[in-house]
């Protein structure tokens, strides 16, 4: 159709265009004809251009592959084009392939799928990064089109292939219909996943084998090659199936021709050596006849095209276009962002061409910017194009957008290159429209190098003067510098931007980790902070923010003479997050009005359609003393309107002793309590942790927000909500359920209903957060740059390569950027006396950090049994602790237990800490899920609630708080205690009452308005290791918190104890007294009754540490009497029930390993034989902390006894310490049933260390 945009040096010869494919088509090299005769043609080959068997021109190979040479032109000398006005050249190809159409028609078939889902997840990004709430919504983004893929094929992998297609197209179109349900919460998961989806159906695309060879276009200068594009055939394909048809098939595209071999790689493939406007098609002769179709009308209807179909006639050499049109093009050039640096200083004086067909306009230049702005308008007058009118404004010809920096010796650099489409405006319609402005993405070669702000449009001309919607342009601007053709006309009014006053208020923080520059260091001033951070200035913006110009932040550096020196620059594309649109507290007011009349009308509909009063019974706790009986109180289920009601239960509280209280008066849990408060510690709180959170079925992972607790009902904080309603107490009694609670003590389901109650209690135990990721990733906390950011500075120019770019980062620049508020600063006050109100200092700040590293998880191995050595090594700021002489022998999952104390000195030492220690969200020292003064989970931060309650008020500019008869009233909300009796403390309960309600508010201060935010609880987060020799590879994960103190406050108590347990030394002797039942495998040789010789093995550690009794021979009722003893010494764990086995590996190993089993004990019995293997009868395991009760006689044990179901009593050694009885054994079947394989009797007692020391006997003693 046309061939523009030459390169100069191309220009000087004639030249002209080839197509080719593989061997036809060539017109240089030469063609070398197919050794196969007419009768040895494959049967399943096709001709291009004919499919008729009876035909001998049917397999007449012929093609026209070149266009007339000729003299390139121009109108610029920078561009230079191929005069073909009205005579557009043709070529064609007619040859003999292989038909393997249908892996091209399958591969397209995916490949519009996968568009399609990029597409969509191209709108999701953008709706993710304007934060709009509809992008939740995702549709059906991937639906199946099996029905365009075949099974059939010409090979066996093409048949394999296709059933590999339709499978994974099945597989996909599943899991996309279950990410249909999306929640705020899991929508960048899902976007992630759907990324995958994306993946798998885009390695579907590519066939392994070839098919039809692919299409070259190249550039020929007399016998050069000098440039060349290469089309796949699969684009341009024609078929009648559309899923089936190539993309480009029958269509005008634009291509662009580049350098051949490794001068196209690099800076060499971004310049373009030509652009061809180009109709291809691809197909069989038997649908030749739809060649023409898709060329834009307009040319002479020929015999060639008329006659089409038939297989003899070759296409015409040339189309001879009839209708043709003038236009002008209007380009209103408004500015660009995010360009590339090309000069040394990171910076870029850049100016945009704009090329349509041969003509070709210029802009001004804008000094050292990378988001200049131009507010231009480009006029090409006279533009023909050919074709009808209507084709050409439903595709009209491609604008090409060049951007380029222009430097003051050599030549313009080459930035990046966009393409759009004008928008075209006819004679006589009445359809026009102002065109608005709208983002192009600029590419330099593969590369994203910014972004357009442009708009284009076309009217066509007439011969006449006709109505010219701009006949009245703007006033021209000044020239420019570098410009001196013709005056630079402004963006008309109607279609730039309309601005607005704003106030842009900065508040300058610091620099972080500033390289040289010039060789020379950055150190003044000696603070890394700024000392003047407030800046402001009122500037106009858009209205619109699609419109808003990106925020370019430069740092130089103030040198001696009064020079300045860039250091480096940062450009934030979009602001439009960040603009600040206050709203008036009356529309506030209003709004919150509307919420609380629609709260009561549904709440008076709900009293409507109930058989119930407006009061509800409110059970009250059980009394300490079960003799008494607590009244009922009445609640009412409106509450007033000033007063916001929050209950919450006084009764789950648990003083642990020596607290300095008297616990016969303190409210306890009537539950089953396994362990005493003085037995338990840290440890206790962190598995009782982890079981809750492997109860939950890890709702963290769900995007549980980080103040929600540990578990539903374990105590106070569990109970709080919005207004008052029936509520489950977990672990205590409510009053209707005593006489079920008496009915129920002796039933037989007791032992189960004993487990239920053992399980509840561990809601008594105090619990903590354990999150699964960083603690900053956490929903709700918001990285802890609520009001802080860092910005990477960048210096010098910018390469295609990231790890390249990477060195371009000369210094981080902290800078706050708000998002996401109402009618309030960044810190909760009254945006009319400034943004940035009540933040803190900025000076240096000492502080005392705790590091607390509990334990690693999936380390890689390190040495060559697959094991490694672990140990710590911690590093703040310049200060650096090694832990190597504490180092854990042949661990992947070390259990550190280590406290490491720092004094450091922010921002100097730790940038990271330092947010965390600012952060409204309090990540200083997690609040604790309940308030202790003493024990494991003893109050670790040196303010306590109530202070902390106070000092949060304080900053916030909120009244309160005011503690009064079991209430507290912060602003306007009113949080009230609920005791057993429903009526106020006692004297002696009022300091503790105010702690724990202090602490109550504190875990619910996001939702205190205006001011409130999530605070962070005490916590365990989960962090990734990595080796810096292999970036990006997960090397493990590290289980840690970060406490935070600082120097100039009173300093915390004692570090918490959580150095790892030490097990207990403890001697578990078993007598083997009796068999009974035991089934018989031998013969007698005599007599031949059945008979065996029994023995029995048991061990605890395994098999290696297996003892076993003497032989009783020729039993013939399975009776066995041994008398035998059996001594285990182990050192164990009581919090987490495990044995504790230290050994060497081998006899070279340095250290010993240590590894920890179940307590479990294992009985096995025996058939001992004289010649052959000793025969196996059945066994018994039994886990120490909860095994069945023993039969007193032979007679009562049963299989019965192997239930697992609750109904079967159980007892615990390790309290018990003496237990004797009869015990089944057992094998399983092949359908996994338990057969009964003989009974024995024997006796457990399990000592301490010292207790077998005292009376110590023998192991085989009878």
């Amino acid at each position: 159709m046309e061939a523009t945009m030459i390169d100069k040096k191309l220009a000087d010869k004639p030249i002209q265009f080839e197509i080719s494919m593989g061997n036809a088509g060539n017109s240089i090299d030469g063609h070398i004809k197919s050794s196969k005769s007419r009768s040895d043609i494959d049967s399943d080959s096709i001709s291009l251009h004919e499919e008729t068997a009876g035909s001998m021109e049917s397999l007449n190979v012929s093609w026209q592959s070149t266009t007339p040479s000729l003299k390139p032109q121009t109108h610029d000398r920078l561009y230079y084009y191929l005069p073909y006005w009205d005579d557009k050249p043709t070529t064609y190809i007619r040859s003999v392939f292989p038909d393997h159409r249908k892996r091209m028609y399958n591969s397209n078939a995916i490949s519009k799928i996968a568009d399609k889902l990029e597409e969509n997840l191209r709108e999701v990004h953008n709706m993710i990064e304007m934060e709009d709430p509809s992008c939740t919504k995702y549709g059906n983004l991937c639906r199946s089109t099996n029905s365009s893929l075949s099974n059939q094929g010409r090979t066996r992998l093409d048949r394999e292939r296709s059933k590999l297609c339709i499978n994974e197209l099945e597989s996909i179109g599943t899991l996309a219909r279950q990410y249909k349900i999306v929640k705020k919460s899991t929508i960048k998961e899902k976007y992630k996943m759907t990324y995958g989806l994306l993946d798998r159906l885009r390695q579907l695309i590519d066939d392994p084998q070839h098919a039809i060879p692919d299409i070259f276009i190249w550039l020929i200068s007399g016998t050069k090659r000098l440039a060349y594009q290469r089309i796949p055939s699969r684009n341009i394909i024609y078929s009648m199936v559309e899923e089936e048809k190539g993309k480009d098939s029958g269509c005008v595209q634009t291509l662009f021709l580049k350098l051949p071999g490794r001068k196209g790689t690099g800076s060499g493939g971004w310049m373009i050596q030509a652009k061809l406007q180009i109709y291809l098609w691809l197909g069989s002769t038997k649908h030749k006849k739809a060649f023409p179709s898709g060329i834009p009308s307009g040319f002479q209807i020929t015999n060639e095209l008329l006659n089409a179909e038939k297989l003899g006639l070759s296409p015409p050499l040339s189309i001879h276009y009839t209708e043709k049109y003038c236009f002008q093009l209007r380009a209103h050039m408004y500015q660009a962002r995010s360009l590339i640096g090309s000069d040394a200083s990171g910076l870029s004086d850049p100016f945009a061409r704009v090329i349509i067909g041969e003509y070709c306009r210029t802009t001004q230049v804008i000094d050292e910017t990378l988001s200049p702005t131009w507010d231009e308008l480009l006029i090409f007058d006279q533009i023909v194009v050919y074709g009808r009118r209507e084709d050409i404004k439903l595709n009209p010809p491609t604008i090409i957008i060049e951007i380029y920096d222009q430097d003051k010796v050599g030549k313009a650099e080459f930035l990046g290159r966009s393409v759009g489409k004008p928008w075209v405006c006819l004679i006589g319609s009445s359809d026009y429209q102002t065109p608005s402005l709208e983002w192009f993405q600029i590419y330099r070669g593969n590369e994203e190098a910014g972004e357009l702000l442009a708009a284009f449009e076309m009217f066509e001309l007439a011969e006449v003067a006709g109505h010219d919607p701009y006949s009245n342009l703007s006033e021209p601007k000044d020239n420019g510098p570098y410009i001196d053709s013709g005056p630079v006309l402004p963006v008309p009014k109607g279609i730039r931007p309309t601005l607005a006053k704003y106030r842009f208020e900065v508040l300058f923080w610091g620099l972080r980790d500033v390289k040289r520059v010039h060789w020379l260091t950055v150190d003044k001033p000696r603070n890394p902070n700024f000392s003047t951070t407030v800046k402001f200035l009122d500037i106009e913006l858009p209205e619109q923010e699609i419109y808003c110009p990106p925020l370019t932040i430069r740092v130089v550096d103030c040198r001696s003479f009064g020079r300045y020196t860039l250091v480096g620059t940062h450009v934030i594309n979009s602001i439009h997050k960040f603009l600040y649109h206050p709203v008036t507290r009356k529309s506030r007011d209003d709004a919150d009005k509307r919420k609380k009349e629609s709260l009561l009308r549904s709440q008076y509909q709900d009293i409507s359609q109930s058989t119930n009063s407006l009061y509800y019974l409110s059970s009250s706790l059980l009394p300490s003393n079960p003799n008494s009986v607590s009244s009922l109180e009445l609640t009412p289920l409106v509450p007033k309107a000033k007063d916001s009601l929050i209950t919450l239960d006084y009764g789950t509280y648990a003083i642990p002793n020596g607290c300095g209280l008297d616990i016969s008066m303190v409210i306890k849990p009537m539950i089953l309590i396994d362990d005493d408060e003085e037995s338990l510690d840290w440890w206790s709180k962190y598995f009782a942790s982890v079981d809750a959170m492997i109860e939950r079925g890890g709702d963290q992972e769900k995007g549980e927000e980080p103040h929600q607790n540990s578990t539903k009902d374990s105590n106070l904080y569990g109970l709080l909500e919005e207004e008052p309603k029936k509520r489950k107490y977990g672990g205590i009694m409510n009053v209707t359920n005593v006489a079920k609670s008496a009915a129920n003590k002796f039933s037989p389901n007791r032992a189960s209903q004993i487990q239920q109650q053992r399980k509840k209690s561990k809601s008594s135990i105090a619990l903590f957060k354990l999150f699964p990721n960083e603690l900053e990733s956490q929903v709700g906390l918001d990285g802890f740059t609520e009001w802080l950011q860092t910005f990477e500075l960048y210096r010098g120019k910018k390469s295609e390569e990231e790890f390249e770019d990477e060195t371009r980062i000369v210094g981080k620049f902290k800078l706050p950027l708000p998002k996401d508020l109402d009618d309030h600063t960044v810190m909760g006050f009254d945006p009319q006396f400034g943004f940035f109100q009540g933040l803190p200092s900025n000076d240096p700040l000492h502080v005392l950090v705790r590091v607390y590293v509990v334990k690693a998880n999936d380390l890689h191995p390190m040495d060559i049994n697959g094991k490694a050595d672990p140990y710590l090594v911690l590093q703040l700021g310049s200060k650096r602790t090694s832990d190597k002489e504490n180092y854990i022998s042949k661990q992947l999952n070390p259990i550190f237990g280590k406290c490491f104390e720092f004094e450091a000195t922010f921002p100097q030492d730790s940038v990271f800490n330092k947010n965390r220690f600012f952060s409204r969200h309090r990540a200083t020292c997690g609040l604790t899920s309940r308030y202790d003064t003493c024990g494991y989970n003893q109050w670790r931060d040196p303010m306590k609630p109530v202070q902390l309650l106070t000092k949060l008020c304080k900053e916030g500019k909120v009244d309160g708080p005011h503690f009064s008869n079991m209430k507290v009233r912060v602003g306007q909300k009113t949080f009230t205690l609920q005791s057993k009796e429903g009526g106020p403390l006692q004297n002696w309960q009022t300091k503790v009452s105010e702690e724990h309600l202090a602490l109550a508010v504190l875990h619910h201060w996001n939702e205190i308005p205006r001011v409130g935010t999530y605070l962070v609880p005490e916590h365990i987060e989960t962090r990734a290791l990595f080796n810096p020799d292999k970036p990006g590879i997960e090397q493990g994960k590290l289980e840690i918190w970060v406490d935070m103190f600082p120097m100039d406050m009173p300093l915390p108590g004692l570090p918490v104890d959580i150095s790892p347990r030490k097990p207990s030394s403890y001697e578990l002797r078993v007598i083997i007294w009796n068999t009974d039942e035991v089934v018989l495998e031998d013969d007698a040789f005599f007599s031949g009754d059945k008979m065996s010789d029994i023995y029995v093995k048991g061990w605890l550690k395994g098999p290696d540490d297996a003892q076993q009794t003497d032989v009783h021979y020729r039993s013939l009722t399975g009776e066995g009497n041994f008398n035998w003893r059996f001594l285990f010494p182990f050192e164990y764990l009581a919090a987490e029930e495990k044995v504790v086995i230290s050994k060497k590996e081998s006899m070279f190993s340095w250290d010993e390993t240590t590894s920890k089993v179940p307590a479990r004990l294992t009985l096995q019995v025996w058939d001992a034989d004289h010649f052959s293997k000793d025969d196996f009868l059945g066994a018994i395991t039994m886990d120490l902390n909860r095994f069945p009760r023993g039969a007193k006689t032979a007679k009562k044990c049963t299989s019965d006894m192997l239930k697992t179901d609750g109904t079967v009593p159980t007892i615990n050694l390790f309290k018990q310490k003496r237990t004797k009885g009869w015990w089944p054994l057992y094998i399983k079947t092949e359908n996994e049933g338990l057969l009964l394989q003989g009974k024995v009797e024997a006796e457990l007692s399990l000592h301490t260390a010292e207790e077998a020391e005292k009376n110590a006997c023998r192991s085989w003693q009878r």
